[in-house]
């Protein structure tokens, strides 16, 4: 098939003028050979269940320059869904085999793993993309993902986002029968912060985390109960009633806490937390990953007006979709121009508010009433200037925590 044929549905997109297009849109066939160009970078944040779909999805719909990143290797569990994996990968890094399965599959697109944590990779790194695509399973995840592009935001004297500084990003979601996607565009729509009443308290853990990065007691005891009773105690059936059944998921789960320093695994936790997983559904994470990957394209070539901004669905008892418009808040400590606080101009900026980690004495930002009701390790910006951030801005604004707040603010 050559290249007209195989990108023809693609090109009647891109060329076609339409009374649905997005703000600016010009039909003309530049707009793939951008969307195919090294200018055009996209990065897939997760390889899991949802982050496979996404990443065939965007290679499928003429995406070239791919980057994935995942910090996970490949569990058995993982089989039955991440249809990029198979039985010779278990043990091998999610984010390394699954850019070879589409890089083999897909001819021409150009996959780049990375094997590791988001927080590790510096600011620069992150602002080289044209888009990021979330396939996430964590909450805290996506709000450093949140951060991370909201950092990259200035705004004007006037308090108006500066077009040029926004960062797009995609996000998606699934648990069980239900998902979401959602479209972020700092300083112009939501952000996570603004809307994570939307998020309730995370206590159901998808299966690929308990057996790959336990971060708390509770993944801990879920491995024990989905993962390991059946490899050990195959053919017999769980009894959350049967106190010897529950005492042998508490004794795993507390060794498995134990080899990854994570305290907190109790008899009583271990009650309370075995019955509530739900378990990955295929059929969403493909439905999820196609909204996703078409506002990704919408908002890389404004081919049609895009989601505003937050899609939900539910596949319990039918198919049913909803699409909301939520409000950006005014005040967000994350995406807002500002949020005023006052402060002994003579002060050091890690007396204001930015204490390192380490750092466990009350300052003004947390002492706030109305910002210490919603920060626990906040980062501090004047104008586009980031003066302490955290993550991938720690260690270059870090000497800026003892200098006085009149000379970091000329005066």
């Amino acid at each position: 098939m050559d290249e007209a044929e195989r990108w023809r549905d693609l090109d009647l997109l891109l060329t076609r003028p339409g009374r649905l297009v997005g703000p600016g849109f010009e039909p003309c066939p530049e707009l793939r050979e951008f969307l195919q160009s090294p200018d055009c970078r996209v990065l897939c944040v997760g390889a899991g269940g949802l982050g496979c779909e996404i990443l065939k999805d965007l290679a499928l719909s003429g995406v070239v320059h791919i980057d994935v990143i995942d910090m996970d290797t490949i569990d058995v569990s993982n089989l039955n869904r991440q249809f990029l994996f198979r039985m010779k990968d278990v043990g091998q890094p999610k984010a390394t085999v699954a850019a070879e399965r589409i890089n083999a599959r897909v001819p021409g697109v150009k996959v780049t793993p990375h094997f590791g944590r988001i927080e590790d990779q510096p600011a620069d790194w992150y602002r080289a993309f044209s888009l990021i695509v979330l396939g996430l399973d964590s909450l805290e995840a996506r709000r450093y993902m949140n951060s991370v592009v909201c950092g990259f935001l200035e705004y004007d004297e006037e308090g108006q986002p500066d077009l040029a500084t926004v960062k797009p990003m995609v996000d998606g979601g699934t648990e069980g029968f239900k998902g979401h996607a959602r479209v972020i565009l700092p300083g112009h729509t939501p952000c996570f912060e603004c809307t994570l009443w939307l998020f309730p308290p995370q206590t159901k853990f998808p299966l690929c985390t308990l057996a790959e990065t336990p971060r708390s007691p509770a993944h801990c005891i879920e491995y024990a109960h989905l993962i390991l009773w059946g490899q050990v105690r195959q053919g017999e059936e769980f009894d959350t009633d049967n106190e010897e059944h529950m005492k042998w998921v508490y004794d795993k789960a507390a060794e498995r806490a134990k080899q990854y320093g994570i305290p907190g695994v109790t008899f009583q936790l271990t009650q309370g937390v075995v019955k509530n997983i739900i378990p990955a559904i295929a059929s969403t994470n493909a439905i999820i990953s196609a909204q996703c990957v078409l506002e990704a394209l919408k908002t890389l070539t404004c081919f049609s007006t895009g989601l505003d901004n937050y899609m939900m669905y539910v596949g319990s008892t039918g198919l049913y979709t909803h699409t909301a418009k939520y409000e950006k808040d005014p005040s967000c400590p994350v995406c807002s121009a500002g949020v005023p606080l006052e402060v002994d101009p003579d002060a050091t900026l890690q007396q204001v508010g930015a204490c390192r980690p380490a750092v466990q004495r009350a300052r003004r930002l947390l002492a706030d009433p109305a910002l210490g009701k919603l920060l626990a390790a906040p980062s501090v910006s004047y104008g586009s200037t980031d003066l302490y951030g955290r993550g991938v801005f720690e260690a270059d604004t870090r000497p800026n925590l003892a200098r006085r707040l009149t000379e970091l603010l000329g005066g």
